[in-house]
Protein backbone atom coordinates (compact mmCIF):
# COMPACT_ATOMS: atom_id res chain seq x y z
CA UNK A 1 0.00 0.00 0.00
CA UNK A 2 2.64 2.23 0.74
CA UNK A 3 4.30 1.86 -2.55
CA UNK A 4 1.00 2.11 -4.44
CA UNK A 5 0.44 5.98 -2.55
CA UNK A 6 4.40 7.22 -3.27
CA UNK A 7 3.55 6.22 -7.03
CA UNK A 8 0.07 8.26 -6.94
CA UNK A 9 2.54 11.05 -4.89
CA UNK A 10 5.56 10.94 -7.73
CA UNK A 11 3.03 11.43 -10.13
CA UNK A 12 0.98 14.12 -8.59
CA UNK A 13 4.30 15.79 -7.73
CA UNK A 14 5.52 15.75 -11.97
CA UNK A 15 2.43 17.11 -13.24
CA UNK A 16 2.80 20.15 -10.49
CA UNK A 17 6.15 20.35 -12.73
CA UNK A 18 8.45 18.89 -10.14
CA UNK A 19 11.91 17.80 -11.44
CA UNK A 20 13.32 13.76 -11.14
CA UNK A 21 15.73 15.22 -8.52
CA UNK A 22 12.88 17.37 -6.75
CA UNK A 23 10.49 14.08 -6.46
CA UNK A 24 13.49 11.80 -5.45
CA UNK A 25 14.64 13.82 -2.84
CA UNK A 26 10.84 14.73 -1.55
CA UNK A 27 9.98 10.35 -1.24
CA UNK A 28 13.24 9.10 -0.96
CA UNK A 29 13.12 6.92 -4.04
CA UNK A 30 14.95 5.05 -5.94
CA UNK A 31 16.79 6.33 -9.42
CA UNK A 32 15.56 3.04 -11.21
CA UNK A 33 11.84 2.93 -9.88
CA UNK A 34 10.94 6.95 -10.01
CA UNK A 35 12.42 6.74 -14.06
CA UNK A 36 10.04 3.48 -14.19
CA UNK A 37 6.86 5.44 -12.86
CA UNK A 38 7.57 8.67 -14.78
CA UNK A 39 8.66 7.39 -18.09
CA UNK A 40 5.51 8.88 -19.94
CA UNK A 41 5.37 12.00 -17.84
CA UNK A 42 8.25 14.34 -19.69
CA UNK A 43 8.51 17.50 -18.52
CA UNK A 44 7.17 20.48 -20.86
CA UNK A 45 10.40 22.16 -22.57
CA UNK A 46 8.87 25.46 -21.21
CA UNK A 47 9.19 23.55 -17.58
CA UNK A 48 12.65 22.44 -18.35
CA UNK A 49 13.98 26.16 -18.69
CA UNK A 50 12.40 27.04 -15.62
CA UNK A 51 14.41 24.79 -13.58
CA UNK A 52 16.87 26.90 -11.33
CA UNK A 53 18.67 24.30 -10.34
CA UNK A 54 21.39 23.63 -13.10
CA UNK A 55 21.63 20.45 -12.49
CA UNK A 56 18.01 19.52 -12.26
CA UNK A 57 17.92 21.04 -15.54
CA UNK A 58 20.60 18.92 -17.31
CA UNK A 59 19.34 15.66 -15.70
CA UNK A 60 15.95 16.40 -17.14
CA UNK A 61 17.70 17.39 -20.82
CA UNK A 62 19.26 14.60 -20.42
CA UNK A 63 15.83 12.06 -19.50
CA UNK A 64 14.05 14.20 -22.58
CA UNK A 65 16.63 13.14 -25.03
CA UNK A 66 16.78 9.46 -24.10
CA UNK A 67 12.98 9.07 -23.52
CA UNK A 68 12.79 10.52 -27.41
CA UNK A 69 15.63 8.36 -28.67
CA UNK A 70 13.66 5.37 -26.88
CA UNK A 71 10.33 6.32 -28.49
CA UNK A 72 12.07 6.55 -31.92
CA UNK A 73 13.66 3.32 -31.68
CA UNK A 74 10.74 1.42 -30.37
CA UNK A 75 8.65 3.39 -33.14
CA UNK A 76 10.52 1.35 -35.80
CA UNK A 77 10.30 -2.21 -34.15
CA UNK A 78 6.30 -1.18 -33.93
CA UNK A 79 6.05 -0.39 -38.09
CA UNK A 80 8.07 -3.40 -38.44
CA UNK A 81 6.39 -5.98 -36.90
CA UNK A 82 3.44 -4.52 -37.79
CA UNK A 83 3.99 -5.33 -41.62
CA UNK A 84 5.03 -8.77 -40.73
CA UNK A 85 1.78 -9.00 -38.53
CA UNK A 86 -0.73 -7.93 -40.00
CA UNK A 87 -3.76 -7.86 -41.18
CA UNK A 88 -4.36 -11.45 -39.85
CA UNK A 89 -6.56 -14.22 -41.55
CA UNK A 90 -9.15 -15.75 -40.09
CA UNK A 91 -6.82 -18.90 -39.05
CA UNK A 92 -4.45 -17.13 -37.91
CA UNK A 93 -7.61 -14.94 -35.77
CA UNK A 94 -8.68 -18.48 -34.47
CA UNK A 95 -5.04 -19.81 -33.32
CA UNK A 96 -4.36 -16.53 -31.52
CA UNK A 97 -7.41 -16.65 -29.67
CA UNK A 98 -7.04 -20.23 -28.88
CA UNK A 99 -4.01 -19.80 -27.51
CA UNK A 100 -5.43 -16.49 -25.37
CA UNK A 101 -7.81 -18.52 -24.15
CA UNK A 102 -5.43 -21.47 -22.94
CA UNK A 103 -3.54 -18.93 -20.84
CA UNK A 104 -6.06 -17.06 -19.73
CA UNK A 105 -9.77 -18.53 -20.32
CA UNK A 106 -11.81 -20.03 -17.94
CA UNK A 107 -11.46 -24.15 -18.27
CA UNK A 108 -13.04 -24.78 -15.00
CA UNK A 109 -17.00 -24.35 -16.85
CA UNK A 110 -18.18 -26.96 -19.20
CA UNK A 111 -21.46 -25.14 -20.04
CA UNK A 112 -20.07 -21.81 -21.07
CA UNK A 113 -16.67 -19.66 -22.66
CA UNK A 114 -15.24 -17.38 -20.32
CA UNK A 115 -12.15 -14.90 -20.03
CA UNK A 116 -11.45 -12.36 -17.33
CA UNK A 117 -9.29 -9.82 -17.38
CA UNK A 118 -8.24 -5.69 -16.59
CA UNK A 119 -6.98 -4.91 -19.85
CA UNK A 120 -9.26 -3.71 -22.34
CA UNK A 121 -7.57 -4.58 -25.57
CA UNK A 122 -7.28 -8.40 -24.38
CA UNK A 123 -11.52 -8.43 -23.84
CA UNK A 124 -11.84 -6.83 -27.32
CA UNK A 125 -9.68 -9.25 -28.78
CA UNK A 126 -11.61 -11.87 -27.16
CA UNK A 127 -14.72 -11.16 -28.19
CA UNK A 128 -13.43 -10.10 -31.89
CA UNK A 129 -12.46 -13.96 -31.60
CA UNK A 130 -15.85 -15.28 -30.64
CA UNK A 131 -17.88 -13.40 -33.27
CA UNK A 132 -15.74 -13.57 -36.07
CA UNK A 133 -13.94 -17.45 -35.47
CA UNK A 134 -16.55 -18.83 -33.50
CA UNK A 135 -19.57 -17.17 -34.92
CA UNK A 136 -20.85 -16.00 -31.65
CA UNK A 137 -23.56 -12.90 -31.93
CA UNK A 138 -22.40 -9.72 -29.68
CA UNK A 139 -26.12 -9.89 -28.45
CA UNK A 140 -25.21 -13.33 -26.80
CA UNK A 141 -22.71 -11.97 -24.37
CA UNK A 142 -22.45 -11.40 -20.79
CA UNK A 143 -20.28 -9.02 -18.77
CA UNK A 144 -20.14 -9.10 -15.33
CA UNK A 145 -17.37 -6.62 -13.48
CA UNK A 146 -15.42 -7.45 -10.22
CA UNK A 147 -14.99 -3.95 -8.56
CA UNK A 148 -13.39 -2.89 -5.67
CA UNK A 149 -15.75 -1.49 -2.73
CA UNK A 150 -14.33 2.33 -2.98
CA UNK A 151 -15.06 2.44 -6.93
CA UNK A 152 -17.81 3.92 -8.34
CA UNK A 153 -20.07 0.80 -10.00
CA UNK A 154 -22.20 3.15 -12.83
CA UNK A 155 -19.33 4.84 -13.72
CA UNK A 156 -17.23 1.61 -14.50
CA UNK A 157 -19.87 -0.24 -15.89
CA UNK A 158 -20.54 3.00 -18.69
CA UNK A 159 -17.21 2.73 -19.27
CA UNK A 160 -16.46 -1.12 -20.04
CA UNK A 161 -20.42 -0.56 -22.43
CA UNK A 162 -18.25 2.50 -24.22
CA UNK A 163 -15.20 0.53 -24.35
CA UNK A 164 -16.53 -2.98 -25.64
CA UNK A 165 -19.76 -1.28 -27.62
CA UNK A 166 -22.11 -3.84 -25.37
CA UNK A 167 -25.09 -2.06 -24.21
CA UNK A 168 -25.29 -2.10 -20.30
CA UNK A 169 -28.46 -4.33 -20.58
CA UNK A 170 -26.21 -7.35 -21.29
CA UNK A 171 -24.45 -6.39 -17.87
CA UNK A 172 -25.14 -9.13 -14.95
CA UNK A 173 -24.48 -7.72 -11.31
CA UNK A 174 -21.54 -7.02 -10.80
CA UNK A 175 -19.32 -8.44 -8.20
CA UNK A 176 -18.08 -5.99 -5.16
CA UNK A 177 -14.49 -7.23 -3.52
CA UNK A 178 -14.46 -5.63 0.21
CA UNK A 179 -11.04 -4.49 -0.24
CA UNK A 180 -10.00 -0.98 -1.48
CA UNK A 181 -8.77 0.18 -5.36
CA UNK A 182 -6.61 1.91 -3.08
CA UNK A 183 -5.17 -0.42 -0.69
CA UNK A 184 -3.82 -2.40 -3.92
CA UNK A 185 -0.31 -2.24 -4.69
CA UNK A 186 -0.57 -1.57 -8.18
CA UNK A 187 2.38 -2.28 -10.83
CA UNK A 188 0.99 -0.57 -13.73
CA UNK A 189 -3.16 -1.36 -14.48
CA UNK A 190 -5.79 0.18 -15.73
CA UNK A 191 -8.11 0.72 -12.76
CA UNK A 192 -11.13 -0.20 -13.90
CA UNK A 193 -11.80 -3.20 -12.57
CA UNK A 194 -11.64 -6.70 -13.83
CA UNK A 195 -14.07 -7.70 -16.89
CA UNK A 196 -15.13 -11.14 -17.04
CA UNK A 197 -16.53 -12.27 -20.74
CA UNK A 198 -18.88 -15.12 -20.96
CA UNK A 199 -20.60 -16.90 -23.59
CA UNK A 200 -23.11 -19.76 -22.18
CA UNK A 201 -22.56 -22.57 -24.81
CA UNK A 202 -21.75 -26.10 -23.53
CA UNK A 203 -21.38 -27.63 -27.24
CA UNK A 204 -19.24 -25.05 -28.20
CA UNK A 205 -16.95 -25.40 -24.25
CA UNK A 206 -16.74 -28.71 -25.20
CA UNK A 207 -15.28 -27.91 -28.47
CA UNK A 208 -12.62 -25.38 -27.78
CA UNK A 209 -11.53 -27.16 -24.72
CA UNK A 210 -11.10 -30.30 -26.57
CA UNK A 211 -9.35 -28.38 -29.13
CA UNK A 212 -7.17 -27.08 -26.77
CA UNK A 213 -6.59 -30.42 -25.59
CA UNK A 214 -5.32 -31.63 -28.52
CA UNK A 215 -2.37 -28.95 -28.91
CA UNK A 216 -1.55 -29.82 -24.83
CA UNK A 217 -1.24 -33.90 -25.90
CA UNK A 218 0.90 -32.40 -29.16
CA UNK A 219 3.32 -30.62 -26.80
CA UNK A 220 3.11 -33.11 -23.53
CA UNK A 221 4.71 -35.42 -25.84
CA UNK A 222 7.49 -33.28 -27.55
CA UNK A 223 10.98 -33.93 -26.94
CA UNK A 224 13.08 -30.65 -26.35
Amino acid sequence: MARFADHQKALTLRKEGMSYSQIKNILKIGKGTLSHWLQDYPLSKERIKELRDGGGKRIEKYRETMRQKRGARLKVVYESQKKILLPLNKRELLIAGLFLYWGEGSKSHATDLRLSNTDPSMIKFFIKWLTVCLQVPKSKLKVQLHLYSDMHIDKEINFWSNTLNIPDTQFIKPYIKTSLLTDINHKGGFGHGTCNIKIGNARLSEKILMTLKVITDKYTKLRL
